[in-house]
């Protein structure tokens, strides 16, 4: 039985490696995914205002400026919300595949166990049936506490994305609303 426990704890330890891995692998994915939003962004607002400086240096009076700078203020707005979102995006896909990874680590733990309770059964004594019944009794439990946890993990987390995602539409369409309104102010001011 030691040779089996041997091959057990190598191949549990094989498998913590190959996590460990894998969550490097994903968190290393995100940075990137992230570090390429930010250089995008970075370049798009470096040609922006470039533009910007550009039309402003031309503008013939002072009302023609602020109307050019209230309506860069509403696509800055815009843009901003957009990056958040991509962030959101970023992030959330990362956690869903961490926990896509950890779900399939611990279905993978379970069976092993089970497994070896399994064989621990098999090699018992004779009349050990009474403890061994109650060891698998006590892992089958266990597996279907934990798995009923996940799920109910699961259902949170959607819960709590689809709460995030109205919430962080709600406050775009307010400051939408918001910064579409003092572009009116001030291009109606202009006009005067």
């Amino acid at each position: 039985m030691s040779s089996l426990s041997s091959k057990q704890a190598v191949a549990s330890q094989r498998a913590s490696l190959e996590t460990v891995s894998d969550v490097w692998t994903k968190a290393f994915g995100c940075i990137e995914k992230l570090t390429e939003l930010n250089l995008r962004a970075a370049k798009s607002t470096l040609s922006e205002n470039q533009a910007i400086i550009s039309t402003a240096l031309s503008a013939n009076d002072p009302q023609e400026l602020f109307a050019l700078l209230a309506k860069r203020a509403q696509a800055a707005m815009e843009e901003a919300q957009s990056y958040w979102r991509h962030v959101y995006n970023i992030m959330f896909s990362a956690q869903a595949e961490l926990a896509g990874s950890a779900e399939g680590q611990f279905r993978q733990q379970q069976q092993n166990t089970q497994a070896f309770v399994d064989t621990v059964a098999s090699n018992a004594p004779m009349g050990s049936e009474p403890a061994m019944n109650a060891l698998q009794s006590a892992v089958r439990s266990a597996s279907e506490t934990t798995s009923a946890t996940i799920e109910a993990g699961k259902k949170a987390a959607a819960q709590t994305l689809e709460i995030a995602g109205n919430n962080v539409d709600a406050a775009a369409s307010a400051s939408n609303r918001a910064t579409r309104q003092a572009v009116e102010q001030v291009t109606a001011g202009t006009k005067k």
